[in-house]
């Protein structure tokens, strides 16, 4: 497969204002501001190779994410000021049934969730963000596929609750994908982008991870560039034109 992760894309009412959030949050920069969209991009020591793109759209959220960001600590004081600091610049806390969990549950100012992990091992060396997790109803399977369009192999399997993959350099965020029995209902607010090499052909690289077991998924509107498909579990993504 010639694919590859490049951007976690989230909808967003206020691009700029919610890229803004999560640059300060983050400790990123804001890379690209366009009216179409706006990009947060991390340091280069810290090992995150994706974009985080806020593009405008009309729609309010309605649901639930099915796809959060976990945020890492190195230390219980370090989880209280993260907290501290989301709560400071406009998130909230948020209550999802958790219940008495070491992590703490927020949603930045468009109501978008995700969590602030106490510190754990297995996220020392992500930097800021440990996981992207992505709520699924056979975690095994659906994580096969996205390693497959990624590139990025499975490093982890826990049961059918929890499978988790990794960059090859072994560096930046996890790709985790969790038990979740929830239907979807919408479109995604939040989803990914993959995008072919400069040289290859763009109707090729959508055609294979098509044979690899996507579906297209046309959400209406003008043709676009990219194309519009859809993983196993009906998750919308774009691969992008080649880059």
């Amino acid at each position: 497969m010639t694919t590859r992760l490049v951007n976690l894309v989230i909808d967003a009412a206020r691009p700029g204002v919610l890229a803004g959030f999560w640059a300060a949050l983050l400790g990123w920069h804001v890379a690209v501001e366009e009216p179409g969209e706006v990009d947060v991009r991390a340091p280069e020591n810290d090992g995150w190779d994706l974009d985080l793109v806020f593009v405008p759209v009309p729609e309010p959220k309605e649901v639930k994410n099915r796809i959060h960001l976990d945020l890492a600590s190195s230390t219980r004081a370090h989880q209280d000021e993260l907290v501290a600091y989301a709560l400071e610049l406009g998130g909230r806390r948020v209550d999802l049934g958790q219940g008495d969990t070491p992590w703490v549950v927020l949603a930045d100012p468009e109501g978008n969730e995700f969590c602030v992990l106490e510190p754990r091992e297995r996220y020392a060396g992500s930097g800021a963000v440990a996981s992207i997790v992505v709520d699924a109803h056979a975690p095994g399977p659906l994580a096969d596929f996205w390693a497959g369009i990624t590139g990025w192999p499975v490093r982890s399997r826990e049961g059918d609750t929890l499978v988790g993959l990794r960059a090859p350099s072994g560096r930046g965020p996890w790709l985790e994908f969790l038990r979740n029995d929830d239907v979807k209902r919408v479109k995604n607010r939040v989803h990914l982008d993959v995008a072919p090499p400069a040289d290859a052909d763009h109707a090729a690289a959508v055609q294979e991870v098509i044979a690899a077991g996507a579906a297209p998924a046309d959400l209406g509107g003008p043709a676009l560039p990219w194309r519009v498909l859809a993983d196993p579990e009906g998750n919308e993504f774009c691969v992008l034109t080649p880059r």
